[in-house]
């Protein structure tokens, strides 16, 4: 039986070129910064983003907590959008590390309006309240569907962090999406952080690893944490070199992954489903109007060789990538049809 994995782009391997490059890598100790190859993956991420400086890190999340545990002290407060990945899907690491309070506020598509930030910003004079140290963004929004955060929107959050000094982290997992479904340099995106973190490992096809980026201070003092967190790593460069290829071959194509997903949600719209809008490579498909759930419909599409998750009882999350074609989308349609047909709700 044919398989397709649509559960996330997470599952994406490393190109052959990739696995050359691991083979042939130098390497060092990077704890001693002695790993030549880790040490240009970090210059070439640092030059891509924006940014002074950039730290390997093995994990989209270990980037978000190590920014976190570099930006606060234990008792602050972190402003975040209430579904965003960094609240949401991280494991309560936030205050199980940082010690630090979350305060989450609802989002257009995932993008937190300027004005309701700058209301949530607590008063330093009140020694009441916890110390707003920290704006956290995400883009693309995961459970909005990979919506895209534009750079004015971007623009407007990080203006109201800067009057009120304090910092903007942002988990740009897939930010790369985001610069492609905009049509423009990663840069106008990452310009609006004071961090910022980038996944190497989902659509973009490495096998381990993220990328944080930030000023050269703050990046010091984030190795320190990424210490801590267990994150010193030795002959790293078997790692970075994937990671290299990642970003100097694999950004561009990621359009392709995005019509994919544009091609999925408009056939199941013909079937008759109700679909979110679509604008990279994640397509979000309610159930309830077929009256089954979520669940019940991934057993279903996994008994035809077909994989996708559920993100809310009536909600499936499909997730295009580079292993996933036109007709694969087109083979998913017919599975999707014909298990419909089965359905008397949706006949």
């Amino acid at each position: 039986m044919k398989k397709i994995d649509l559960r996330s782009d997470t599952v994406t391997k490393p190109t052959d070129a990739m696995i050359r490059a691991m083979a042939e890598a130098e390497v060092g100790d990077d704890v001693y910064r002695e790993d030549p190859t880790v040490n240009r993956l970090e210059e070439i991420a640092a030059e891509r983003l924006g940014k002074e400086a950039a730290l390997f890190v093995t994990s989209g999340t270990q980037g978000n907590q190590v920014a976190v545990l570099t930006h606060c002290v234990n008792g602050d407060e972190v402003i975040a959008e209430a579904e965003s990945h960094i609240f949401y899907y991280e494991g309560g690491a936030m205050s199980a590390l940082a010690g630090v309070q979350t305060r989450t506020l609802a989002g257009v598509r995932g993008a937190l309006r300027a004005e309701d930030v700058e209301k949530a910003i607590r008063s330093t004079t009140n020694i009441h309240f916890p110390r707003t140290k920290l704006i956290c963004l995400e883009n693309t929004h995961n459970r909005a569907g990979g919506a895209v955060i534009t750079p004015e929107k971007m623009k407007s959050v990080y203006e109201v962090g800067q009057k009120h000094g304090i910092p903007v982290h942002l988990d740009g997992a897939r930010l790369f999406n985001a610069a492609v479904a905009l049509g423009v340099d990663v840069r106008e995106l990452s310009q609006y952080t004071t961090s910022v973190q980038i996944c190497l490992s989902k659509g973009l096809s490495a096998p381990v690893g993220s990328i944080l980026a930030g000023d050269r201070a703050f990046i010091e003092e984030a190795r320190w944490w990424r210490k801590k967190l267990g994150g010193g790593l030795r002959q790293v460069g078997y790692l970075a070199a994937p990671g290299i290829l990642a970003l100097t071959d694999m950004t561009e194509r990621l359009a392709e992954d995005h019509n994919h997903a544009k091609m999925l949600a408009e056939g199941l719209r013909n079937l008759s489903l109700e679909v979110e809008p679509v604008e990279t490579n994640i397509v979000l498909v309610k159930t309830d109007s077929i009256q089954t759930t979520a669940v019940e419909f991934l057993k279903r599409l996994a008994d035809q060789g077909v994989y996708a998750v559920d993100f809310d009882e009536y909600v499936i999350r499909f997730t295009t990538h580079r292993h996933i074609s036109e007709e694969d989308v087109q083979y998913v349609l017919q599975i999707v049809e014909r298990l419909l047909a089965s359905v008397p709700a949706a006949k």
